[in-house]
C-alpha cells in the first residue's frame, strides 16, 4: 500500500470519529403521548339527571290513567254502542301498558309508586292540595252524571269526558316541557311525546265519533 493511499484511509476515519452519531429518540413523557378519547357514553344509555318535576309528572300521570280506565271499564255495563265499546277496551289496554310503564320507570328512579286504583281513582296529584285536580280530570259530579246515563246518553258523555280527560293529559305534558329542566331523561321525553301524539289522534277519532251520534 504506498504512503498516499494510507494518508487517504486515515483521514476518512479521523472524519467518522468526529461525526455524531444519530441520537436515540427520548422516551415519551405521559404527558406528551396523544391519547384518544374514549367514545362518550350516549344519553339513552346513561340517562339525564331528573327533576323533582319529572317524578311529580309520572306519579300523577298513573291516578290520571287510572280514572280513564275506570270509566272505560263502564262501557260494557252502561250499554254503550259496540263503537264505544271497541274505544273504550282499546283505552283500557293502553293506559295500563302506560301505568305499568311509569310504575316501572318510578322504581328504577328510586321512587315512591302511587298506588292503582281504577275503582276509585283519585283526582288529586301527590304533593297537591286535596281540592286542587289534574287537568282534565272529572269531578264527582261528572262521574256520578257518567256512571248514571246508559245507551245513548252514556256515549255522548263518554266521548265529551273522554276528550275532557285527554286534552288534559296534554296539558300536563306542555306544563312539564314548560319546566325548566324538566323532561330531559330519554325514556321520558320520548314517552312524554308519545302521549302528546297518542291522545291528540284519540282526541280526534272522538270528536268524528260524537258528530256521527244519532240525536
Amino acid at each position: 500500500m504506498s504512503r498516499s493511499t494510507v494518508f487517504v484511509l486515515a483521514t476518512a476515519l479521523a472524519a467518522c470519529a468526529r461525526t455524531p452519531a444519530p441520537a436515540a429518540p427520548a422516551p415519551r413523557s405521559a404527558a406528551t403521548v396523544a391519547v384518544t378519547p374514549a367514545t362518550a357514553a350516549t344519553p339513552a344509555a346513561t340517562g339525564r339527571p331528573i327533576t323533582a318535576a319529572d317524578i311529580h309528572f309520572m306519579s300523577g300521570m298513573i291516578g290520571h290513567h287510572a280514572q280513564a280506565v275506570m270509566i272505560a271499564g263502564w262501557a260494557p255495563s252502561h250499554g254503550a254502542n259496540p263503537s264505544i265499546q271497541t274505544l273504550a277496551a282499546r283505552i283500557i289496554v293502553s293506559q295500563n301498558d302506560e301505568i305499568r310503564f311509569m310504575q316501572n320507570w318510578l322504581r328504577d328512579h328510586g321512587q315512591p309508586v302511587p298506588a292503582v286504583d281504577t275503582a276509585h281513582a283519585h283526582m288529586a296529584m301527590p304533593g297537591m292540595d286535596h281540592g286542587e285536580m289534574m287537568p282534565g280530570m272529572l269531578t264527582s259530579e261528572q262521574l256520578a252524571q257518567l256512571d248514571a246515563a246508559r245507551g245513548k246518553e252514556f256515549d255522548r258523555l263518554f266521548l265529551t269526558f273522554m276528550m275532557q280527560h285527554h286534552r288534559g293529559a296534554i296539558t300536563m305534558v306542555n306544563q312539564l316541557i314548560g319546566t325548566p329542566g324538566a323532561a330531559q331523561d330519554d325514556v321520558m321525553f320520548k314517552y312524554i311525546s308519545d302521549v302528546n301524539a297518542d291522545q291528540s289522534t284519540e282526541i280526534d277519532r272522538m270528536a268524528t265519533m260524537l258528530l256521527s251520534l244519532p240525536d
